[in-house]
């Protein structure tokens, strides 16, 4: 309990970090002018924070794992404390411990191994071979059935502990990346070529807006942002947007300011944040649907745009129905929904959520995890799934189906989570669904009917085409839902 306590502690210290890391990075930014960026000392310091995570992580991850039986040694120690306690009370102990210890010792092991596996048939031949050598065997087996009982406990409560440590592990050392991935863009800031600034200031005067100074970060994506130092020239205030169409002009492609910086350009000299505008834009819509006689749903999702443009979409299924479901899956949507923001990738933000529901216990309760991340740019989605149900792309006349057999979060320390990377194009669909959808199908056919169902719903709303998909999967049920039922559809469009 005490371990358990402190691997709590653990995570919360590294989320406060993660934040604090986070507000360090926005306002060094903010001070970038008065700072020297290469080989610049907090750099090493942070890379120096970094490793410490690292070694406490392999700390962590070179304490025993976890194990199934007892060990030889373990056995041992069993006997001798029946030897000690039970047999010390006997008056045939000197017949059994000294004149046959080693046959005593053998039908002992072997009786506690039996019981070990609960293995009956077992059980009843290492029985047998105590008749007629303890005259007190009733007791005997049941006070070493006793024994046995007390030490599975404890294994149990051991590998508990041992699978907290490695959550633990687990956190450190995603922590670590996040503080190396940190560092390097906290100082490869740097100011852009004289003639660069000259041309950009050029063309802001022209708008009345006054340019201070301006640095660039390249992405290893070749993806560039920038921030620029800025203030309106007679107290005016100007949107941000005039700002970043000036930019655009001098860069050559379009560049957006951030969405969630400040939206006008104001007479105080402020440093404001512009990036590479995407390809692409997605719409989404859900349909949903509860359990017959249920009145509170257990499917959830999330669907948001993060700065760096990556469409992120979740759809998660708590276990069975109603409040204690919706629960579960929330908790799950709104933990991953927390980690991506912070800058997690998806497949780091669902393991630590993974961990966490380890560290938690969730007492045989899990959710499914559904991710699909598109990156606008690019037009590339990667799947990642955790128990879910199959995903569908439709594109014109044809349907693909993106399935998964792993287990959902929250079962095992070491999730296997299913990942595949598709292209996506003008005016494709992705269309998420719950496992109450493809149960309401045919068994033997139900991907295959599914894939008919979307053939069948012709709609280029995403809101529109997942209350007709709904709809039909419906009928094959007598319009009565078994389990939740959710259809959560996104379209992707050229920009």
């Amino acid at each position: 309990m005490h371990e358990w306590i402190i691997a709590m502690l653990v995570i919360s210290a590294l989320l406060i970090i993660r934040d604090m890391a986070k507000t360090i990075f926005h306002e060094l930014k903010k001070s970038a002018a008065t700072i020297v960026y290469d080989q610049h000392p907090q750099k090493e310091q942070m890379e120096r924070y970094a490793s410490s995570f690292e070694k406490l992580a392999d700390s962590f991850y070179g304490m025993p794992y976890r194990k199934d039986y007892l060990s030889n040694e373990e056995m041992d120690e069993l006997i001798s404390e029946m030897q000690r306690g039970f047999c010390e009370k006997c008056h045939m102990k000197y017949v059994c411990w000294k004149q046959q210890y080693f046959q005593t010792h053998k039908k002992m092991y072997n009786l506690f191994r039996a019981m070990e596996l609960n293995d009956e048939e077992r059980i009843r031949k290492s029985r047998a071979e105590l008749v007629g050598v303890c005259i007190n065997l009733g007791k005997f087996v049941q006070e070493s059935q006793t024994v046995m009982l007390r030490e599975r406990q404890n294994l149990i409560w051991t590998n508990k502990l041992i699978e907290n440590r490695m959550a633990v592990a687990e956190q450190l050392g995603e922590m670590a990346q996040i503080i190396k991935l940190m560092s390097s863009d906290m100082y490869e800031l740097e100011e852009v070529t004289p003639d660069f600034k000259e041309l950009i200031q050029k063309y802001l005067k022209k708008k009345r807006i006054f340019l201070k100074s301006i640095w660039m970060i390249e992405q290893p994506d070749k993806k560039r942002e920038y921030f620029m130092q800025m203030r309106t020239r007679g107290g005016q205030y100007i949107p941000v947007g005039e700002a970043a169409s000036q930019l655009s002009k001098v860069c050559g492609c379009p560049m957006i300011e951030n969405k969630q910086g400040k939206t006008l350009i104001g007479k105080e000299f402020v440093t404001y944040r512009f990036l590479e505008d995407v390809n692409f834009k997605m719409l989404y819509g859900v349909a949903k649907i509860t359990k017959d006689k249920e009145t509170i749903s257990g499917d959830n999702y999330v669907c948001s745009l993060e700065e760096k443009g990556q469409f992120f979409m979740c759809l998660s299924d708590g276990m069975g129905s109603g409040l204690e479901a919706c629960r579960e899956s929330e908790n799950v949507v709104e933990l991953l929904e927390q980690f991506i923001d912070a800058g997690f990738t998806g497949e780091t933000a669902a393991k630590m959520v993974n961990s966490a529901l380890i560290l938690q216990g969730s007492n045989g309760k899990f959710s499914t995890v559904d991710i699909c991340a598109v990156d606008l740019y690019s037009g590339i989605c990667r799947f990642l799934k955790a128990g879910a149900a199959t995903t569908f792309i439709k594109r014109n006349e044809w349907v693909e189906a993106i399935s998964s057999t792993s287990l959902a979060i929250g079962l095992v320390q070491q999730i296997d989570f299913e990942s595949t990377t598709k292209k996506l194009y003008d005016g494709d669909f992705l269309i998420m669904v719950t496992d109450g959808v493809l149960d309401a199908l045919p068994i033997e056919r139900a991907e295959e009917t599914m894939k008919e169902i979307i053939l069948q719903t012709h709609s280029s709303v995403p809101k529109e085409l997942g209350r007709g998909i709904l709809e039909r999967v419906l009928g094959y049920s007598e319009y009565r839902a078994m389990d939740d039922m959710t259809v959560l559809v996104a379209g992707i469009w050229k920009k």
